[in-house]
């Protein structure tokens, strides 16, 4: 449900979002096809916008879904985004399309996560690297930050904690710059909380201890060079050190609120022992 904070108007609102974008009025009514006195007072409560200049004005501000139809609600109308089930069936199609992707992607890693990364679809390339966890981080629902980052979760398998930890942080961080999420906040102040975790962690700038550097263009546990082109996932599995970047999908043009909320999130290989391993694995599925 969409909710609105009690005495909260759609121009202070709009002023907020206008703000955090860092835009000035009259920048605003330029892009809108408005002018500045305009944006000034239905930001001020003079002026009550209609409602095809909310949506105008969110859709330059580049306002959420969720938070368009709390702007409208703030100023008396309707929501105009529906937030449906994902189990309902109007998007049976999406959710037969989402599973075929996830299955196509086999051997490799892929997953669906929500606003606040509760994971909603999975494939066995995501069990594989969950394997041996404790049964109470793995039980629903499942959340990708915390299985991640918890110190009983995979956070000790992971060999450069640190640097993946930050990228996480800061993520998250910068989708909640975008948006108003109270859960996702939540799951931010939880996960930023754990301490790291003991375990076989090697820094991409140096090893722990002193030992000799190891750095993204220097040998890895087997000893071979990579120059990786991004920011590896480098997590220990059955003996093996496996390495993944990740790619993350939304959709164009959401008109559904869940829709707009949902992320495909893959795990490519990062090297070819990674693609290896992983092929490996997948003919024994």
């Amino acid at each position: 449900m969409t909710t609105v904070a009690t005495g909260t108007g759609v121009g202070a609102l709009l002023r907020g979002w206008r703000q955090r974008r860092r835009l000035s009025q009259l920048e605003l009514a330029l892009r809108a096809g408005s002018s500045a006195r305009h944006v000034s007072f239905i930001e001020t409560g003079r002026s009550r916008p209609s409602e095809e200049m909310i949506l105008r004005l969110a859709e330059h501000l580049d306002v959420p879904v969720r938070e368009r139809n709390a702007l409208l609600l703030a100023a008396g109308y309707a929501p105009r985004y529906a937030e449906s089930s994902l189990d309902g069936p109007e998007l049976g199609p999406l959710r037969e399309g989402v599973d075929r992707l996830l299955a196509g992607y086999e051997p490799y890693p892929a997953f669906v996560v929500d606003g606040s990364y509760t994971v909603l679809a999975a494939n066995r390339g995501v069990a594989m690297l969950l394997a041996g966890l404790p049964e109470r981080l793995l039980a629903p629902p499942l959340n990708a930050m915390r299985i991640t980052l918890h110190p009983e979760g995979l956070a000790p398998r992971i060999r450069n904690l640190r640097e993946w930890r930050g990228h996480l942080l800061a993520q998250m961080e910068r989708q909640m710059a975008l948006s108003r999420s109270e859960p996702l906040r939540a799951v931010y102040e939880e996960v930023a909380a754990y301490p790291l975790a003991p375990g076989p962690e090697r820094e991409l700038g140096g090893r722990e201890g002193g030992e000799s550097p190891d750095g993204p263009d220097g040998p890895d546990a087997a000893g071979a060079p990579y120059p990786y082109f991004a920011l590896p996932l480098r997590i220990e599995h059955d003996g093996r050190v496996l390495s993944f970047v990740s790619s993350i999908s939304t959709f164009n043009t959401p008109l559904d609120v869940t829709v707009a909320e949902l992320a495909v999130e893959t795990l490519l290989p990062a090297d070819p022992e990674t693609a290896a391993c992983l092929r490996s694995l997948g003919q024994a599925w």
